[in-house]
């Protein structure tokens, strides 16, 4: 299985995992934006939007991080969830 179909599996696998606290989520949200859109685009939402900055905010740190590197870390990160 190549890189890209062991995402898209984790991308399934991700969807059965049990509740996970938001700081985990944003830690998936922001591999998943890294790999399929890139480098975060556009100016950050306001203060009031807490959901939207707060995935900004954690997209932004992976700016620069390549796809494949990201397909790993949300690879691995979804296997560490997956195994409690």
């Amino acid at each position: 299985m190549d890189l890209k179909e062991q995402f898209e599996a984790s991308i399934e696998k991700a969807k059965g995992l049990p509740n996970q606290s938001n700081e985990k989520l944003l830690e998936l949200y922001s591999l998943y934006k890294q790999v399929t859109e890139g480098d975060v685009q556009g100016e950050a939402p306001s203060g009031f939007d807490f959901r939207g900055a707060a995935k900004y905010a954690a997209w932004e740190k992976r700016r620069g991080m390549s796809s494949d590197e990201a397909m790993h870390a949300y690879i691995d990160l979804v296997d560490q969830l997956a195994a409690g």
